[in-house]
């Protein structure tokens, strides 16, 4: 239970942090930390139940491309999140940025905070 505590947290943060640094994430101006919590905890889900789904339907074309389609499919991710909660991401191309710089994000926090 701890770590889905952790987890929900941390990608509240990266969440936040992607918001702070790249204008073309951001979330509604009257979010409040509610707000938040609900965006990373659908992102968790959508990372956990989604992301591996469409993973495995485009493999073809991750294998052509060598992996890069795993950016597409996380900016796809991050586009229907910020369609199902307060985060707001105006088109795709600002959906591909903000899902690389929150991997990076992510990343970074993961090796911070380990277990």
């Amino acid at each position: 239970m701890r770590g889905l505590l952790v987890r929900l947290l941390l990608n509240t943060l990266a969440l936040w942090v992607v918001s702070l640094v790249y204008p073309g994430v951001s979330f509604a101006r009257e979010a409040g930390l509610l707000d938040y919590l609900v965006a990373g905890a659908v992102w968790g889900l959508a990372n956990a139940l989604l992301r591996p789904l469409l993973l495995f339907l485009t493999l073809p074309l991750n294998l052509m491309t060598l992996g890069l389609f795993t950016l597409v499919v996380n900016g796809i991710v991050l586009y229907l999140v910020a369609e199902a909660t307060a985060l707001q991401v105006p088109g795709f191309a600002e959906a591909l940025i903000g899902a690389l710089i929150l991997s990076l994000v992510s990343l970074l926090l993961s090796w911070l905070f380990r277990d």
